[in-house]
């Protein structure tokens, strides 16, 4: 079976919450996802105990924003089968606040444009670990002022390039910060949708900083790019994984949990790769030990 294992939830900046979610993978045949919610792990543990409860496997994942300094782009990591996530609550947090500074920086803007109050748009958050550009979208088309999360007004008020834009800066850690944190955590680090942040051109240099695998089946990648991103993975010999990035209604585009998804012979592959690598690890040891003994 096929497996998604990029999906968001009510507690980052989907619009379903964990049990709905694993229902609908239920009931379309899908037995493997993983909850990778932006910079949080509160729906990990979780996820799993449901998961159990319907025949789904959750398997723990994250995605974790980073920025590469040197190219002046943002990178997503997706961490998976991290032994020891409380280790990577540090760094979740450490964004989560900066997030949530620059989000109450964005309501008040658009509180001040528009006839709308704070806790109206905060309303919209419920549920979430933070207030994301999706919530207040939501606000404004339930006040009547837009019919979409995603069309003129989001570009208007989220685009970099748009005059009458809101945006407040959010720190983000390292690409090198945020794969180290992953592997202290005994974790799984997958550079996410390279095709959407435009990351391509860096995988050779973020493979020296240690990245595990490339999210290679992704609504963002058309054919062309998976061909290219499977040639990279099979010269880097990297791991490829696949997920539709659901987001539900909070979604960019239309996609249906499992659209997008990660082929049997990649999830076997995901799911040996630490054990795999200890052996690769306990070989190189003992060779290593054997030629100084020969010295």
């Amino acid at each position: 079976m096929a497996a998604d294992l990029h999906i968001h939830t009510k507690l980052s900046d989907g619009s379903v919450g964990i049990e709905d979610i694993i229902v609908i993978a239920q009931k379309s045949g899908i037995d493997t996802i993983a909850i990778t919610d932006h910079d949080c792990l509160a729906g990990t543990v979780r996820g799993q105990v449901i998961g159990k409860r319907y025949g789904v496997t959750v398997i723990p994942g994250v995605e974790i924003s980073a920025f590469d300094f040197e190219a002046g782009k943002k990178v997503h990591l997706l961490s998976y089968l991290a032994d020891s996530p409380n280790r990577l609550e540090a760094i979740c947090k450490k964004t989560s606040v900066a997030r949530k500074r620059a989000g109450q920086i964005m309501m008040l803007k658009v509180a001040g444009r528009f006839p709308i109050t704070s806790d109206f748009i905060i309303s919209h958050a419920s549920g979430s670990t933070n207030l994301y550009r999706q919530h207040i979208m939501h606000a404004l088309m339930d006040a009547g002022y837009t019919d979409k999360i995603f069309g003129d007004l989001f570009h208007a008020l989220f685009d970099e390039k748009s005059e009458t834009n809101v945006l407040a800066p959010t720190k983000y850690p390292s690409v090198q910060e945020a794969i180290d944190e992953i592997h202290g955590a005994g974790g799984i680090a997958i550079l996410a949708h390279p095709a959407k942040l435009n990351n391509i051109d860096e995988i050779d240099k973020y493979v020296e900083l240690g990245l595990d695998g490339v999210e290679v089946w992704h609504p963002t990648a058309d054919e062309e790019t998976v061909a290219q991103l499977t040639a990279i993975c099979k010269k880097k010999k990297l791991l490829l994984t696949g997920g539709s990035d659901f987001h539900g209604t909070y979604g960019e585009e239309i996609v249906t949990l499992g659209a997008y998804s990660t082929p049997q012979e990649h999830l076997d592959k995901l799911m040996g790769y630490k054990a795999k690598k200890k052996r690769a690890q306990r070989k190189a040891e003992k060779e290593a030990a054997a030629a100084q003994e020969n010295e």
